[in-house]
């Protein structure tokens, strides 16, 4: 399912910005995952939050694995993107209960937690990703990422996720934004631009509005105007594959493959992104063995 980011940075150059809609993506994780209300809002926010972080990149290669370690309902959330808009995700707790705020509305904090961690991990194809942590400040997950920001990257950053459903339960709306302060920046843009963001709706109630992208950039930019403005497409897709899960059960090595020919006589494997099931029979595995051996 495909999604839409736009990025622009202010006329003066001292801050950029990146606009995500993910409606259809966060529908198709619903679907592929049969996700609860809660855990839809939950999972969406976190998977946009990794898309666009995934286009943030400027290195071909890297690949960026977002988590947030929960410590109520909601155990675990994990999305996987890369610098191409692709992005996969999954959760320990598809049907999370719905509790509901004062407002009225999905309470993603009271469902996460507030003593949990926001993990992102950068591969760059080297020995060694780089790994930062810190603790979620209110299980939101906008307000998570950008306390990450500060502590792990240093980079003043402002964010927002939202996502809503409908009746039915489904997706109606889903997006989200990021803004960067850049390096130098005067005050005179950093007073506008907390002006912007201090008299702006949230990401739901924008969408609701039925502003696009575009409008919702230049709501944030009111002032300074955009210029350099991109758009890419995103997509929610899962990259597994037979030969992958073929690579997955030749690193478990001869002793475990032999074992599992003994006792089961067949290997199942189920993707937790997508939930493909790949089947390997008897001869498969001794094939799998051969190539252990061999390596």
């Amino acid at each position: 399912m495909k999604g839409k980011l736009i990025t622009a940075m202010s006329n003066n150059r001292e801050v950029r910005i990146y606009v995500a809609e993910t409606t259809e993506m966060v529908e198709s994780a619903r679907v592929t995952h049969d996700l609860s209300p809660m855990s839809t809002s939950a999972l969406g926010r976190t998977l946009t939050a990794a898309s666009i972080m995934g286009m943030m990149s400027k290195i071909d290669k890297e690949k960026l694995t977002f988590q947030v370690k929960g410590s109520n309902q909601i155990k675990l959330m994990v999305a996987v993107a890369d610098t191409h808009g692709r992005v996969k995700a999954y959760m320990s707790e598809p049907q999370a209960e719905s509790i509901y705020t004062e407002e009225g509305r999905l309470d993603v904090g009271g469902a996460v937690g507030k003593e949990g961690q926001l993990i992102v991990i950068r591969d760059y194809g080297m020995k060694e990703p780089f790994i930062g942590q810190t603790s979620l400040v209110s299980g939101e997950i906008a307000e998570d990422l950008a306390q990450y920001f500060i502590q792990s990257e240093q980079q003043p950053t402002a964010v927002s996720l939202g996502v809503k459903l409908s009746k039915a339960a489904h997706v109606a709306f889903a997006g989200g934004f990021i803004v960067q302060i850049l390096p130098e920046t005067s005050e005179e843009t950093l007073t506008q631009l907390e002006s912007n963001l201090s008299g702006m709706a949230s990401m739901t109630a924008l969408f609701e509005e039925g502003l696009d992208m575009m409008q919702i950039a230049n709501q944030v930019f009111a002032g300074l105007g955009l210029d350099a403005l991109e758009t890419y497409e995103l997509a929610y897709v899962c990259d597994c594959s037979r030969e992958k899960m073929e690579m997955a059960l030749v690193g478990l090595g001869e002793k475990e493959i032999t074992a599992i020919i003994e006792e089961e006589g067949k290997a199942e494997i189920t993707c937790h992104f997508c939930n493909s099931t790949y089947h390997f029979n008897q001869s498969e595995l001794l094939a799998l063995i051969k190539i252990n051996t061999m390596s």
